[in-house]
Order: C-alpha cells, then structure tokens, then sequence
C-alpha cells in the first residue's frame, strides 16, 4: 500500500453505527408529530408505515436508493390522508434529518481523517443521505460521491468509477473502506480498487465473495496499515 494517494471511504455503518441513530430520529419524528399533527398518530402504526414503505418502493424502484426522496415522499402521502397539508410535511422532514446527522462517531474516527488526510485524498462514497457538513467532517474530506448525485448505488461499477475519476489518479492508487461485503468490498474489487473490510461487528465474513485484501475492526487501524506511507 506504498502507493497509495486516495482512500474512499464509506460512511454509514464504517465511520459510526447507523443503526441506533435512525432508531433514535424516527422516535424522536413520532413523538414531534404526535404532538403536532395527533390524526397521523392516532391513524398510522408502525406496521401501516412499513406498507407504505413498500408500496412508495415499488411504484419509484428507481429512487430505492435515494432515501431522502423515498421519507419526504412517504411523510407527504401520510399528512394527505391524515387530513393535512402535504406541504407540512418539510417541517417533519427537517426534524428526521436534524436526529439522522446526530451520529456518534466510531472511537478515533476524527482523529483518523484527521492524520490520514495530511496525506492522502478522503473521498466519501456513500448509498445514505447523511449529510457530512452537518455532522462536522466535510473539511476532512477532498470529495463526496453520493448514489443520488451519480444515479447508482453501490456496489453499481458506476459510482466507483464517478469516484475514481473525481480523484485525477489512478486506479491502483485508490483504496476503499466500507463495512458492507458486497456494496463496497466487492464493488470497489470489481472496478480494480484495493480494499479494506471495516469489520467493527467482527463478522465472519461471506464464503461466496473474494475476500478484502485487508480486514480491521477499528477504524483507526487505517493508520497502522499505512504507517510506511504516514511515516
């Protein structure tokens, strides 16, 4: 890993556990409309709002990767039938996307792009919509690559390449970081990059992939396979 110039690096699930956060900013959108506009509460439960999911991702398979899209849409087809504004359904969105960019980090996340940024060129590539600027990290980065910015999602070779092509090097000086064997590690391979499994959940990893060139459990681990290159 002597040459290496540019690390992409996933976000959800690599850098923080996304899990408990969206846990956390549906509760907090529930009790925010429970107070606010009663009727949907009072028509919706949990497993209403996941029929909707479905029936909202079946008529836009398309957008099933733009999740900002898919909330906002369903949100607003849930204050029309409960009798409300569709339009009110922006507020409820901001309060969802205020606790979904309340992440806590992984321990020596920061201070892992922090050194690793002196460096080389962070490239985030990332299927979720959290929003680095809100969260404090978008100067650490040289670029984002998003799936709704591209129009694929990973593992498409397409979002890998968009990321490739923004860093102005090669493809042997890129390596990627993600959690997700098939979206990242197996995505990024397909398209010639390095890899390095993000395994914090110390997974045993799937036998049908091609497994990672390089596996950690901690993220500041990254240091310590590029010391030679930090040194």
């Amino acid at each position: 890993m002597l040459n290496i110039k540019v690390i992409t690096i996933d976000l959800d699930d690599t850098l923080w556990d996304i899990d408990p956060v969206i846990h956390e900013a549906e509760a907090k959108l529930w009790d925010w409309l429970s107070q606010n506009y009663p009727r949907i509460t009072q028509i919706y439960n949990q497993q209403k709002i996941l029929d909707l999911r479905l029936d909202v991702a079946n008529k836009y398979p398309e957008k099933a990767f733009d999740y900002r899209f898919m909330r906002k849409l369903i949100l607003r087809e849930i204050f029309k039938r409960a009798g409300y504004l569709e339009e009110y359904a922006e507020e409820a969105f901001k309060v969802f996307d205020i606790a979904r960019n309340n992440v806590k980090l992984y321990d020596g996340a920061q201070e892992t792009l922090e050194l690793l940024g002196k460096h080389f060129k962070l490239i985030a590539i990332t299927n979720g919509n959290a929003d680095l600027n809100k969260i404090g990290l978008r100067h650490l980065f040289y670029d984002v690559v998003t799936a709704v910015d591209v129009g694929f999602a990973k593992p498409d070779k397409r979002i890998f390449q968009e990321a490739i092509k923004r860093s102005k090097v090669n493809t042997e000086e890129i390596i990627h970081v993600g959690d997700n064997p098939e979206a990242d590690i197996l995505g990024a391979a397909n398209v010639g990059l390095g890899t390095v499994w993000m395994n914090s959940q110390q997974l045993e990893w799937p036998k049908k992939y091609q497994k990672p060139d390089m596996t950690i459990v901690n993220i500041s681990e990254l240091c310590n396979l590029l010391t030679p290159k930090i040194n």
